[in-house]
């Protein structure tokens, strides 16, 4: 590892080390991978990952936390049950739409963190997420939840640049917010728009397409991918086949976003 890398990945581990034991809230994705990471490296056992299993997280998102905590790290993995779903607040889909998630993570990491002991709560909030729009924060900051990467002030470049150093086999993954974030706010989240969503997705990731998104409008889905595999989708027989797949979901109209994917994107 490059000098300068070794010097921010210290700098991270030392902002960890000082809490003594964390339990990590892992996604699976590479934020909260380099923390969970950066954790184990300097606490072994004395740092704990927690990943909420809701309707709100796909099936193969589940399976990538699973296997990137056991098969790549080695630290102890609790997978807990949480349904934003009972929460009107979260079920009207507004602007506090990922308050309220977070405020339901949060409430039940803190109920785990006091039966194992655990002194800090950590995230994988980074210094570039002080600049969105991001709700969650507010929650996180009511239950002291703390955010190693932007308390050392690394980027999401800095964090890819580090998951690659450290070997982490996620370093280019794309973000992934949860699927509620496919259906246009203000409209209400339901189990079975979900659901379509991420069977809707799965046609997609099983065709070999890496950044997908799938919105959700009514009867209508619109994907979203990377420019350059457009001319993958559109050739016939992938295209045939997914139109195929994505009406039998119930969708009676499938387009494409020619804009393409883009991380943030605005619904």
């Amino acid at each position: 590892m490059h000098n300068a890398k070794i010097v921010k990945y210290q700098e991270l581990q030392n902002v960890i080390k000082k809490m003594q034991s964390v339990l990590v809230a892992f996604s699976g994705g590479i934020d909260s991978t380099l923390v969970l990471k950066a954790a184990y490296d300097c606490l072994g056992n004395h740092a704990i990952a927690a990943t909420a299993l809701s309707p709100t997280l796909s099936e193969h998102e589940l399976r990538d936390a699973i296997r990137i905590c056991s098969d790549v790290i080695g630290a102890q993995h609790h997978v807990i049950t949480t349904d934003q779903l009972l929460d009107s607040n979260f079920v009207k889909n507004d602007g506090q739409r990922c308050y309220h998630c977070k405020n339901d993570l949060y409430t039940k990491l803190q109920k785990l963190a006091d039966q194992l002991g655990i002194a800090t709560i950590v995230d994988g909030t980074n210094y570039d997420d002080l600049h969105d729009d991001r709700p969650g924060i507010v929650a996180a900051q009511f239950f002291s939840v703390r955010s190693p990467l932007m308390e050392t002030k690394l980027t999401k470049n800095d964090v890819r640049i580090l998951a690659q150093s450290t070997n982490l086999p996620n370093w280019n993954k794309p973000a992934s917010p949860c699927l509620s974030s496919r259906i246009p706010r203000g409209i209400p989240v339901t189990y079975e728009r979900l659901d379509n969503v991420a069977a809707a997705e799965a046609v997609l990731l099983n065709e070999g397409f890496h950044h997908v998104r799938v919105r959700w409008y009514h009867d209508a889905a619109r994907i979203e991918l990377d420019v350059n595999d457009f001319p993958r989708l559109l050739k016939e027989e992938t295209r045939n086949r997914v139109l195929t797949q994505l009406k039998t979901l119930g969708f009676r109209h499938v387009t494409m976003d020619i804009e393409g994917y883009r991380q943030g994107k605005a619904y």
